[in-house]
């Protein structure tokens, strides 16, 4: 018996001309992206009890966050003498004072501790010798 290139199946299919084997999969929050803030939400809606998938392009190392280099403001206090109230002056300043303070003042107030969750989960922040993570003004600050 001659053997074909190809092995078929019973239904005379080939690797190349069987159907794609569709699986359905059901959730309750669906995260596009794995750069900081999909994982970051990805975490959130799982950690509230919700059947959560998160989907990429890229593996997570190789997203945006990761490549863009410019950091996150957080008043941290590893360089030098911060704090949240001078993160929230510049940060108002350099909204022209458009932005809603209420919010600003929330966001600077709840980054260190943001950027601490983040450094737990794993996120690869450059250090300084003595181990911290590393920080350095923003353009215009």
């Amino acid at each position: 018996m001659p053997q074909s290139a190809q092995s078929q199946n019973a239904q005379g299919q080939t690797a190349q001309t069987k159907p794609y084997q569709i699986v359905d999969h059901t959730y309750d929050v669906v995260v596009v992206g794995a750069g900081g803030s999909g994982l970051r939400a990805t975490m959130g809606a799982a950690g509230a009890g919700l059947k959560t998938a998160c989907v990429t392009k890229l593996f997570p190392t190789r997203s945006h966050t990761v490549a863009a280099q410019g950091g996150i403001a957080a008043a941290l206090g590893n360089m030098g003498p911060d704090h949240w109230t001078w993160h929230m002056y510049d940060t108002v300043k350099g909204s022209d004072w458009l932005g809603d303070q209420d919010a600003i003042e929330y966001l600077c107030r709840e980054a260190p501790a943001a950027v601490y969750e983040l450094e737990h989960a794993g996120v690869p922040f450059s250090r300084t010798a003595q181990g911290k993570i590393y920080q350095r003004a923003f353009g215009g600050m």
